[in-house]
């Protein structure tokens, strides 16, 4: 793997990717410059000084992965990227700690007036009168977003024996109940917040959040942090608000468009703290989130699932473990329906027994991976699978039943009229229907897959076609539908590819109805 690392990361992340990869550093490049080199590698690395934009993701065209040596991702168009089957990594965990410590230096430095004070006795006075802070004993924070930094910044608020309420609507109230944490519509938030800290990611739906319309509904005495994203609180309205005493003060460490030098919250007068989007910059977390993605890269080459997929179906990782090679048994099962010469329509997905249990999202992309990649131009994967299948106008269902007969899991595809379906046994993946037939028979390999009249000397007949044009057999399994003398299918595994002529003469043995080559690695 060649990956192109345009943004200054830690020294050990470098390391750990030249493991197993080509590494070129590149950083400070231009927009022009990283389109001018981008097609020759196939993955990319960055934090937040790169834009990754569609433009740069078109014109990587052997680009398989970005990955974020940090938590947002809003530098990178992640639709685009998804579009063209380009998985995009990020590392949510790396900075947790360094973030949410940053978080509390600026509430603190916020409510004492440190900055400040620090400022005017380095310039020779002594103002004790005129810095008198606030504590954040018995005071009430407000967290918006609960987030794995949303939820450690409240844990350490306890310690302070700060009231904590917050706002989140992916959270359900008996979740915030249970960590002592009471949770409120925003606008009660904006009403009942002494000091009000920001942790939500930054989408559509959370750019300018917080407004003026919110920032009205404020007591005067509020302390507002963001260390989360710029754009989530309206830094004009912010700026005003402040400026005007409409609010006590601010700490800000992220901005809209950074570098901020010229950014009004950077600009404004009254009590206002500025750092460079520091939350991350610690050597522990720098180091953290170096290292993560690289290994995250590594699994990607290595043509595993990465942990932190932005735009792939999420997975814990034991549910990721559990489900490992019932992913490889559902790619197997897509390729054998697209090789089966079956029109294509509408799919179903059954994940039955044991894994009824995990997810099942991620198996129906693998489905779609093994049925769709064949037959597109476009790359596919798990990443664009869903997006390519609905680009052709395939309806997608899933299912999922607990209670199986003879399997303890069992994937099955039904697309129309045709079913197969598999399972695991032992770690292998098996597939174990083809249609009505009963079978069992490796996930891998070349097979001939051959239709015939269930009479004596089919197998035979077949087998003395493949010896006599050195093919060899490895393994065999036969079906039937009913009873002997109706139709059964012969499932033949082979060390070596069928010449086309010796095919066309086994499907002119008398009594075979179809025959047909199947390659599934």
């Amino acid at each position: 793997m060649k990956v192109l690392v345009a943004d200054l990361i830690a020294s050990q992340g470098v390391e750990e990717l030249r493991r197993f990869a080509e590494v070129d550093l590149r950083t400070g490049m231009t927009p022009e410059e990283l389109l001018r080199v981008i097609p020759g590698y196939e993955a990319l690395v960055v934090r937040s000084e790169t834009q990754v934009t569609a433009e740069v993701i078109a014109a990587g065209t052997k680009l398989r992965v970005v990955g974020r040596a940090g938590v947002g991702v809003d530098n990178i168009d992640v639709a685009a990227a998804t579009r063209r089957g380009v998985l995009v990594v990020n590392a949510p965990t790396g900075n947790t700690i360094a973030a949410t410590e940053h978080t509390f230096a600026m509430l603190l430095a916020l409510a004492r007036n440190i900055p400040d004070a620090h400022h005017s006795l380095k310039s020779g006075r002594w103002e004790r009168s005129r810095f008198i802070g606030a504590e954040l004993h018995g005071r009430t924070l407000a967290v918006v977003g609960l987030g794995k930094i949303g939820w450690e910044v409240a844990r350490r608020a306890r310690a302070f024996e700060m009231e904590i309420v917050a706002y989140d609507p992916f959270v359900t109230a008996e979740q915030a109940r249970a960590a002592g944490i009471e949770l409120l519509p925003l606008s009660e938030v904006m009403r009942r917040a002494d000091f009000l800290t920001v942790h939500a990611p930054l989408t559509p739906a959370t750019t300018n959040l917080i407004g003026a319309a919110e920032l009205a509904l404020a007591k005067p005495t509020l302390r507002l942090v963001n260390c989360a994203r710029g754009g989530i609180i309206d830094e004009q309205a912010l700026a005003s608000a402040v400026a005007e005493q409409r609010v006590a003060g601010a700490a800000v460490d992220v901005f809209t468009h950074e570098p901020a030098v010229d950014n009004p919250l950077v600009k404004a007068s009254g009590k206002l703290v500025v750092t460079p989007h520091l939350g991350g910059s610690t050597e522990e977390a720098q180091i953290a989130v170096a290292i993560d993605v690289a290994r995250q890269l590594e699994e990607v080459q290595q043509g595993r699932q990465p942990r932190y997929a932005v735009n792939a179906p999420a997975l814990l990782p034991e549910e990721l473990e559990a489900l490992r090679p019932f992913l490889a048994l559902a790619e197997k099962l897509g390729r054998l329906y697209s090789q089966m010469q079956e029109p294509l329509g509408d799919i179903e997905v059954m994940a039955g027994g044991a894994v009824a249990r995990y997810p099942i999202a991620p198996i129906t992309a693998y489905v779609l991976k093994g049925i769709l990649e064949a037959t597109s131009e476009e790359r596919v994967n798990l990443v664009n699978a869903q997006t390519v299948a609905t680009a052709r106008g395939l309806n997608v269902a899933e299912k999922k039943v607990f209670e199986i007969p003879n399997y303890e899991s069992l994937v099955t595809l039904r697309v129309g009229e045709t079913v197969v379906a598999g399972t695991v046994e032992y770690g292998e993946a098996r597939i174990v229907r083809v249609n009505g037939y009963r079978v069992s028979v490796p996930a891998a390999g070349i097979w001939l897959v051959a239709q015939h009249r269930d009479q004596p000397g089919m197998v035979g007949r077949v087998g003395t076609e493949l010896g006599d044009a050195d093919v060899n057999i490895s393994g065999m399994e036969v079906g039937r539908l009913t009873a002997r003398g109706e139709e059964s299918v012969m499932i033949l595994i082979l060390d070596d590819p069928i010449p086309a002529a010796v095919l066309a003469h086994i499907r002119a043995i008398p009594g075979i109805v179809r025959a047909l080559v199947v390659q599934l690695d």
